[in-house]
């Protein structure tokens, strides 16, 4: 359920004519309250544009600690960067022109969409009060290897539809792929997190989000030429433990480098898909990665090789690959014109054919490796090591 508050009569009516008929109008904060206390089941709050900025941001600054499901959804004449910073600071969930009645009404969609999600996380959904959601972060140190496709398709295949909920993060901070992939239209990127790293909550990470498909959400990478030299790698480490209290499973596409971003995110995750390709160059940089992370002290066991374009008829034998590689390959994706195709529709090839052999080889994967997680409860790198692996990473590389 929505409600909304607006003291002027013709903005209130014009505020109802985008969300329907039925959704009452309240004309003060204080009447806001008494509602709230009797209807426990609300979702959503479309603050107008008579109400007081500051004020607005005290009920919502309050609400998320009381009532962290309410969404709120600020309505304002005109909308500035200060005026986001401070209201993502104060746990707003979305900003709205006034005159875009189309956006209020998605924007409160998405809000009632994560108040739902956090009431079936609470009442049992697989993923029990307490438990920390699964990090599985892919990742190749070549680029055009698939890593997105990988990554946005295996987040499809855990969301099941919207039996699970998965958040989808693009740590490519310069050149992020998430959004095209998946023809998203983001309000928010990862570069709006940074005004807020230091009083950074579960509420606005939440708000950043872009909704994709039932149970599948993405933080895409920031748009601004720049924006990635302000992001600190501190903040990746917060963002990931504020989502994984969230989201039963986190899935993070990388750049093809060992950044501190990547490390931070090597640190939190319980897997790490390492993709190559069926080439020479390809598979040089897989070994290169495998020892790099044995040297960093990277368990084993969190790591699985997955091989895209496995039945590439190139001349290299799979068998050899494995030898030489001296670890097993978790994953034999095929290649496929269907998955470029896919990518260029903006549509998941999993969603848009599920029983296509691409789709199959990504879901048995999800199944067999990322699933049986949720019930391991590993837990992320110790933060003593962390300041180790990223010191012995940069000696080596002035070596």
């Amino acid at each position: 359920m929505s409600v909304i508050v607006e003291a002027d009569p013709t903005r209130a009516e014009t505020l109802r004519s985008a969300l329907g008929p039925g959704v009452p109008v309240l004309a003060t904060i204080d009447d806001l309250r008494r509602h709230l206390d009797a209807h426990p089941g609300e979702d959503a709050v479309v603050l107008g544009p008579s109400v007081d900025q500051d004020t607005a941001f005290m009920l919502s600054d309050s609400m998320r600690i009381s009532r962290p499901s309410l969404g709120i959804v600020l309505v304002r004449r005109r909308i500035d960067t200060p005026l986001l910073v401070d209201a993502l600071r104060a746990g707003v969930r979305e900003v709205v022109e006034e005159r875009n009645l189309a956006g209020v009404n998605d924007a409160v969609k998405r809000v009632r969409d994560v108040a739902a999600a956090m009431r079936q996380r609470n009442h049992g959904d697989g993923h029990e009060e307490g438990r920390r959601g699964v990090v599985v972060t892919v990742f190749s140190a070549k680029g055009g290897c698939g890593k997105t496709t990988l990554a946005s398709n295996l987040a499809a295949a855990l969301a099941d539809g919207g039996r699970r909920e998965v958040c989808l993060v693009d740590l490519d901070l310069n050149f992020g792929d998430v959004a095209i992939v998946l023809q998203l239209f983001p309000a928010h990127t990862l570069a709006d997190a940074v005004p807020l790293v230091e009083t950074l909550d579960l509420p606005a990470v939440t708000a950043l989000l872009t909704p994709h498909s039932p149970g599948l959400s993405a933080l895409v990478a920031p748009v601004e030429p720049g924006a990635a030299e302000t992001v600190p790698a501190s903040l990746i480490t917060t963002i990931i433990s504020l989502l994984r209290e969230q989201f039963a499973y986190v899935v993070i596409d990388t750049p093809p480098a060992f950044t501190d971003h990547v490390l931070a995110a090597f640190d939190q995750s319980d897997l790490i898909a390492l993709l190559a390709t069926l080439d020479i160059p390809a598979l040089k940089n897989l070994k290169l990665t495998l020892e790099t992370l044995d040297l960093l002290n990277y368990p084993r066991e969190r790591l699985r090789v997955v091989l895209n374009r496995a039945d590439s008829k190139v001349g290299l034998a799979l068998s050899e690959v494995e030898k030489t590689l001296k670890v097993p390959i978790a994953l034999h994706i095929p290649s496929s014109r269907a998955v470029p195709a896919s990518i260029n529709r903006g549509v998941p090839i999993l969603l848009d054919d599920p029983n296509h052999p691409v789709s199959v080889a990504i879901r048995l994967f999800g199944e067999e490796h990322v699933l049986p997680l949720a019930k391991a409860g590993g837990e992320p790198i110790p933060s003593n090591l962390r300041a180790d692996r990223r010191g012995l990473l940069r000696r080596k590389s002035k070596a």
